[in-house]
């Protein structure tokens, strides 16, 4: 049975990365085809309007430059859309702002990291073992590019990933909700151009280290499984790509 994901799109890829890179959407359109995937992603640019059915079986909160705190409309709308899709019984995943989202309108908090800008690669310690994590290593390596972080937890929520620089670096709420703070959809390509293009606003020390990590091997493919686990997709099939 294909799964229809509607991936809630809120932001852009910055214009002159995208005809390299395309948009946050191609990323993980291209992430889940190589998983085989029985899926059908439908895109919602959430910054212009939401979903007006109610056609799609689960929903994955993109990154976006803005903060979850930040005064817009958008913001607050999309976070009303996401409590109705949980009581209609939908699955959500967040990634980056899509997790700090489900923590910070949930009963959580989510402030400017201390430490500032996590760029580059990073590696965050695996500390809940669930069946959808199958297999699961005792660590795992991402691509990152944030300032804010969660700082606590929303109610009910179960951690899987911490690091010392990001301790609260995915949960899950139930069978219901997985987020998690790191870029599966990035590759070191697209990272690398990201942080040439805010070096400045990074900094040179921020942005040297985030450049010398890209020489460590990431596990995109791992958090790909796992999303797909935890929303039980049988891995057989192929990916249509929607909008």
């Amino acid at each position: 049975m294909t799964l229809h994901l509607g991936i809630l799109q809120t932001d852009s890829v910055l214009a002159p990365l995208q005809a390299e890179h395309g948009d946050y959407p191609a990323m993980f359109a291209r992430l889940f085809k190589e998983m085989g995937a029985d899926i059908m992603l439908s895109t919602f640019d959430v910054q212009r309007s939401l979903p007006h059915d109610d056609s799609c079986d689960a929903y994955l909160i993109t990154g976006s430059r803005h903060s979850v705190y930040d005064d817009l409309p958008w913001i607050t709308n999309l976070a009303g859309f996401v409590r109705d899709a949980l009581a209609r019984e939908r699955k959500i995943l967040g990634v980056c702002f899509g997790h700090q989202l489900m923590a910070h309108f949930f009963g959580g908090e989510v402030a400017p990291a201390a430490d500032g800008w996590a760029v580059g690669v990073h590696r965050s310690r695996v500390i809940s073992q669930p069946a959808w994590m199958q297999p699961a290593p005792h660590a795992f390596r991402l691509l990152s590019s944030h300032k804010d972080q969660v700082q606590r937890l929303p109610p009910h929520a179960e951690l899987f990933a911490t690091s010392d620089l990001c301790p609260l670096g995915g949960f899950t709420v139930g069978d219901k909700v997985m987020t998690v703070q790191g870029h599966p959809e990035f590759n070191k390509a697209y990272a690398r151009e990201l942080m040439t293009l805010r070096r400045e606003m990074l900094g040179e020390q921020v942005y040297e280290r985030g450049i010398q990590s890209l020489a460590v091997d990431t596990d995109e493919r791992l958090l790909s499984r796992w999303m797909l686990n935890f929303l039980s997709l049988d891995l057989s099939q192929g990916v249509a790509v929607d909008g």
